[in-house]
C-alpha cells in the first residue's frame, strides 16, 4: 500500500486539534486499557502498512541516540564513537543527542535501513503505541501523529470510538 505523504501531512495538521482533544480524553482511561487499546490497534494498523512505502519517520525526524547506540554504531563503522558523534550527531536543546539533518543518512533510496540491525533503540520502538505506559508518553505520541500515517489512523479510529 503505497502512502500518499502530502495527502497525510495536510490531514494530519488538519486534524491535530481534534487529536489534541482526543489525547486529553485518552488521559483518563485507566493506563493498564489505555495500554491494551494501543496495542490492539498498533497490532491491527501494522498488519495493514509497510513502513517501507512510508519511512516518514527517517525522512523528517531523528530519533535520540543513547550511548549504546552511539557505541553500536561506531563498532559498525568502524570509528571511535567521538568520530562518530563528529560526523552524524549533534545535542539538541534538551541535551539528547539527534541527527544532524535528515532525512536520515542512513536511509536507503528504497527506504530500508542502512543500519537496520544497529539501528537506535528510538528507531527500534518507534513508533512507540504499542509500548506499556502509554500515559507517560502520550504528548509524544499525539506529536508522532504529525509524523507517522499509522499513529496519525490510530488516532482516526479512536476519534471514532470516542463520538460513539
Amino acid at each position: 500500500m503505497s502512502i500518499d505523504l502530502e495527502n497525510f501531512k495536510k490531514n494530519s495538521k488538519t486534524e491535530f486539534s481534534s487529536n489534541q482533544k482526543l489525547a486529553k480524553k485518552l488521559k483518563n482511561v485507566k493506563p493498564k486499557v489505555l495500554d491494551e487499546m494501543f496495542e490492539e490497534a498498533h497490532d491491527k494498523k501494522f498488519k495493514e502498512m509497510d513502513c517501507l512505502s512510508c519511512a516518514n519517520c527517517c525522512k523528517t525526524t531523528s530519533p535520540i541516540f543513547i550511548q549504546t547506540d552511539i557505541e553500536r554504531l561506531a563498532r559498525t563503522f568502524r570509528m571511535k564513537s567521538s568520530a562518530f558523534i563528529d560526523e552524524y550527531l549533534h545535542r539538541d536543546e534538551d541535551g539528547d543527542y539527534v541527527l544532524n539533518s535528515s532525512p536520515c543518512p542512513f536511509l536507503n533510496q528504497d527506504n530500508t535501513c542502512l543500519v537496520y540491525e544497529d539501528r537506535p533503540k528510538a528507531c527500534r520502538e518507534y513508533p512507540h503505541t504499542n509500548r506499556k505506559n502509554m500515559h507517560g508518553i502520550m504528548n509524544l505520541t499525539l506529536r508522532n501523529t504529525l509524523v507517522c500515517p499509522a499513529v496519525f489512523e490510530i488516532f482516526q479510529d479512536f476519534n471514532k470510538d470516542f463520538r460513539k
